[in-house]
């Protein structure tokens, strides 16, 4: 093969998205070559369009972005701050109450954390990459096979050029083809929905309260942006997502409105609607020879707290800080023992968190009359357990 259809680096990340992206911006200060491929034109990850998620993001979240140049990209009107949040069942207007903190990571806060735009941090992460003459984007592309030995890893493109890398990263979501192509085995939970998300613009102030509305037949999550506009997430059996898809705007709103029973006021959809099937993944190991598993490749989290790329950011800060220790030490990237001290360090947190979220969710959408009333009895002993609310409250402000 000729020079030009083989390439060489340190670092290969598959996947360009948030995970991606803000590892490269973190082992960029390193020196190290570090080449992207990713399935997407350059356009898309410059101005990638609007897909209707909202990130919840921490305070931990919010200091590594900071640190990677990526929080000031975003608009500041486009970070909106979350106050506190609600737990509602069913009908009942009882709520379980994640109150606004004083402090956050030993510093005072007036918020539970923050939510932006997913396409605004995909931006942010672009534009805090580009300035680094070591990163190199290979767009319009996908990795078709691996081959990985005990020095050094090959991927082969849809085009048949290689690249050779001391260390490959799988970065390209919770369907990661790359995990597949490594031989790592994930365990997959379907749970038969789909999930909707618009913006909507209402006449009452939402106060800055997100609410988890776990009604019977479906789950509604209210994300507050500004004071009259919500980013709304219905999760909803498949059988009958197809009808709440087919609705016009005017009757989405009144559906909504009714859902809430009037809770916000008038409403009004102000945004496109979009779909996504509802599936959560965690890979059984993250990482392998010279491998390894990052963001939603290694843990695809249910969005019942719309948290997920907080673990995905963690995932490229802890990989990026032990890979970084070793470039500057001389020791091997892409060693086993590096790896699985990456592993140690992020694994035992996502699986908390993956199957506590999991759990929590199977309850509370099982509408069988015993588990109502056990979905009842839960809030009501989480809001009078201070431990519990504690506990819950630090993973949301990170």
């Amino acid at each position: 093969m000729s020079q030009q259809h083989h390439k060489q680096c340190d670092v290969l990340i598959i996947g360009a998205g948030p995970a991606g992206l803000s590892l490269a911006r973190g082992l960029a200060p390193s020196g190290l070559s570090i080449v992207l491929v990713e399935t997407h034109p350059e356009s898309v990850l410059a101005n990638p369009p609007y897909d209707g998620r909202e990130i919840a993001l921490t305070h931990y979240s919010r200091e590594t972005m900071q640190a990677w140049d990526m929080w000031d990209k975003v608009p500041a009107n486009e970070i909106y701050r979350l106050k506190d949040a609600r737990v509602l069942n069913g009908r009942s207007n009882y709520q379980l109450h994640f109150p606004q903190p004083t402090a956050a990571r030993g510093k005072p806060a007036d918020s539970l954390g923050f939510l932006i735009s997913n396409h605004n941090i995909r931006r942010a992460a672009y534009e805090a990459v580009k300035p680094f003459a070591n990163v190199t984007l290979m767009c319009e592309h996908n990795a078709v096979a691996v081959q990985t030995t005990s020095n050094q890893a090959t991927v082969t493109l849809d085009n048949g050029s290689q690249i050779t890398c001391q260390l490959l990263v799988a970065a390209d979501s919770r369907f990661s083809q790359t995990r597949r192509l490594l031989g790592i085995a994930a365990d997959s939970h379907d749970f038969g929905r789909t999930v909707l998300v618009f913006r909507m613009r209402h006449t009452l102030s939402n106060n800055h309260s997100a609410f988890e509305c776990f009604h019977y037949g479906r789950t509604l999550a209210l994300l507050p942006l500004e004071s009259n506009l919500t980013n709304c997430v219905v999760t909803i059996d498949n059988d009958k997502a197809t009808a709440l898809m087919a609705m016009n705007g005017e009757e989405l709103a009144a559906d909504i409105t009714r859902e809430l029973n009037g809770r916000l006021g008038d409403m009004t959809l102000v945004s496109s609607i979009h779909h996504y099937p509802l599936v959560g993944v965690h890979a059984q190991a993250f990482y392998g020879q010279r491998s390894a598993l990052i963001g939603d490749a290694a843990v695809g989290m249910h969005p019942v707290t719309a948290h997920g790329f907080n673990l995905g950011l963690a995932s490229a800060k802890i990989l990026s800080e032990l890979v970084t220790q070793a470039a500057q030490q001389h020791r091997d990237i892409g060693s086993n023992s590096l790896l699985a001290q990456y592993q140690r360090r992020h694994m035992p947190h996502t699986r908390m968190l993956y199957h506590g979220t999991n759990a929590m969710v199977t309850l509370f959408t099982n509408d069988a009359p015993p588990a109502r009333l056990l979905r009842s009895l839960v809030l009501r002993a989480s809001n009078h357990c201070p431990p519990v609310k504690r506990l819950i409250s630090k993973q949301l402000t990170g």
